[in-house]
């Protein structure tokens, strides 16, 4: 049942997101659930905002500053990378990191479920790469530490709605980010070296392309971009083309995985070495051990060599499946 949501919830909720103190959003949050309708409809939303009450409560309760407490939105780094998925709201990200980690976001038919950001580890054959799911990108206003999550990621997976205007969302999510100065890396040729902007790589999701019905309609998306974009059609509800955005998110952030191999023992293939493509045997003696880097003399190579076990030195540029024995 939809939740026909009225024009004053909206208006309530744009004030709620740019509240800083817990006892101003305590006060927007109580007059938020006095604007939503009461019906079938609206009952997870409702059951939703008083849950998220009841944390701002306890919060403005608390002795402690909010100044000291450490922002939720400063995500640990884990993994071979970490990957944000941003967008605007309802297109699926909750649902998609849901589908793909460990992670247990609230995922919602309704606006805005998504209050702070969450992360899970998705497994990509032998290494683990985290997904963050984020708060929606919203015109009249965008948490300014969600900007920093967003620039200090590896990888930007930005998720429109295939069934709703995705050129549309598309356009409006690269215009927000635009104006915080995060933009493709593919556009790096349009700034001058003097234009302080962060570059990123990006891959755009098309999500609720649940079946081979929805091909045409990606052809025509794409069909409608004014330039080439990294696209990809997925379902989280489905869990069509999931495992190609794996092999997609791992080919975009640039990595390789190599596997040691003491002298005399067989390579351990249950923990690669992830290093960032164009790296070398030198790079990975450093990873290994100090000693390595320090004392190495040269290193035999299965995989990307001409002949398994050849010699090859310091400055030997390996890649993904290698397989290295180093000697000291």
């Amino acid at each position: 049942m939809p939740t026909n949501l009225p024009p004053e919830y909206f208006e309530v909720e744009k004030r709620f997101r740019a509240a800083k103190s817990p006892a101003e959003k305590v006060a927007l949050l109580e007059e938020l659930i006095s604007t939503v309708p009461k019906h079938k409809g609206t009952d997870h939303l409702r059951a939703d905002l008083r849950r998220r009450l009841s944390q701002l409560r306890a919060e403005a309760r608390s002795k402690k500053g909010v100044s000291r407490r450490e922002s939720v939105f400063r995500i640990e780094r884990e993994g071979a990378g970490q990957v944000v998925v941003v967008g605007p709201a309802n297109v699926g990200k909750s649902a998609l990191v849901a589908a793909l980690t460990n992670a247990t976001p609230e995922v919602a038919d309704y606006p805005y479920t998504t209050w702070e950001p969450t992360p899970g580890m998705m497994p990509v054959e032998d290494i683990q790469i985290q997904l963050v799911d984020t708060p929606p990108l919203d015109r009249n206003y965008v948490e300014p530490e969600l900007i920093d999550l967003i620039r200090r990621s590896d990888l930007i997976l930005l998720m429109v709605d295939l069934q709703t205007d995705p050129l549309g969302q598309l356009e409006e999510a690269l215009a927000i980010l635009r104006e915080n100065r995060i933009v493709p890396l593919h556009w790096k040729e349009q700034y001058s070296e003097d234009e302080r902007v962060t570059f990123k790589p990006f891959l755009v999701l098309a999500n609720k392309a649940d079946d081979e019905a929805s091909d045409e309609l990606f052809e025509l998306f794409c069909q409608l971009l004014d330039e080439e974009w990294p696209c990809l059609p997925v379902s989280a509800a489905t869990g069509r083309n999931l495992e190609g955005l794996k092999r997609a998110v791992f080919e975009n952030l640039g990595i390789i995985r190599v596997y040691a191999k003491p002298p005399g023992k067989e390579p351990d293939f249950s923990a690669p070495f992830v290093l960032k493509k164009g790296s070398t045997v030198q790079d990975l003696a450093g990873k290994v051990h100090k000693d390595f880097l320090e004392k190495l003399t040269a290193a035999r190579v299965w995989g990307s060599a001409e002949f398994d076990g050849q010699m090859v030195q310091r400055d030997y540029v390996l890649h993904d499946g290698d397989v290295v024995e180093l000697r000291i």
